[in-house]
């Protein structure tokens, strides 16, 4: 069997795994994140920023994946907000049947939101689907403009891309409207946020849009009930 049958094999297993937990989630009407990004590129503390807007009017929970410690975890947990740890060793994503597992012992029964904050990497990540309702692909302006073009199956299978660190944009010397231009040559139907964690600037867009997508999962739950 070569190499690329392998690779089906496992691709075909991981869907199948994927549309139970896409239904589960479903069926409590809760909005399912995907959280991706190259490490480094600010993912948690994104998270960490949205919690706090978001804290007190959902229910909320995070699924982390790293390859070692549970550092991201113990961050959001501080904040009042239960995580889950999935560490993944030499594996550098999470897969449909990690995120299985960890519903078995973390239930996320009555959730309004969930986020699955994936390993940090562009490439694996991209290719395996965990059940999620979005995909939101973080890219730190300090990472470079042509960041989108280099790895386009992540930014073109995104339904949200958000540009963190915009206030490192004239530091790094990174155009931030070159960046915006080449998400939009590889995806440009992704919703695209320009934020800063540092400076809270574009927050509110980003938050605001995530609400209308909460509330409009909810919505259609009870309708189906």
């Amino acid at each position: 069997m070569n190499h690329v049958s392998v690779q089906t094999n496992v691709l075909n297993a991981n869907h199948e795994i994927a549309t139970e937990n896409r239904r589960l989630f479903e069926e409590e009407g809760t909005v399912v994140i995907n959280l991706m990004s190259a490490p480094g590129a600010g993912k948690t503390s994104l998270l960490e920023a949205t919690l706090r807007d978001l804290g007190g009017r959902y229910r909320l929970a995070v699924i982390e994946g790293d390859l070692q410690t549970d550092l991201d975890s113990q961050r959001i947990r501080s904040l009042g907000t239960p995580s889950f740890q999935i560490t993944t060793g030499t594996v550098c994503h999470l897969d449909a049947r990690m995120v299985a597992r960890a519903l078995a012992e973390f239930p996320v029964q009555g959730l309004d939101l969930l986020v699955i904050e994936n390993v940090g990497n562009l490439i694996c990540p991209a290719a395996y689907d965990l059940g999620e309702s979005l995909r939101v692909v973080v890219c730190s302006v300090a990472e470079g403009a042509e960041k989108p073009k280099k790895y386009p199956v992540m930014f073109h299978k995104a339904d949200v891309v958000i540009l963190n660190k915009t206030d490192l944009g004239a530091a790094s010397g990174v155009d931030l409207r070159e960046l915006r231009a080449n998400v939009r040559e590889v995806n440009p139907k992704a919703m695209l946020f320009a934020v800063s964690c540092k400076t809270g600037v574009g927050l509110d867009s980003w938050v605001a849009w995530l609400r209308d997508a909460i509330a409009s999962r909810s919505i259609a739950a009870t309708t189906r009930t």
